[in-house]
């Protein structure tokens, strides 16, 4: 699963929610037997991999 959300401000740096539903989401698809692959985060012609940045 990938998971995919943008940022109205045009701001793509990951909020404490972002970070903790990663989290969350992660630990769930664990038990379900489901890979959470990346989270991207989409901004203002700017796009934010938390696999690429080491987030998860």
């Amino acid at each position: 699963m990938i998971i995919a959300h943008n940022h109205p401000s045009g701001d793509c740096a990951p909020s404490r929610e972002d970070m903790e539903v990663t989290r969350r989401l992660t630990e769930a698809g664990r038990l379900l037997g489901i890979d959470v692959l990346d989270h991207v985060i989409f901004g203002d012609g700017v796009i934010l991999s938390f696999k690429e940045k080491g987030l998860m």
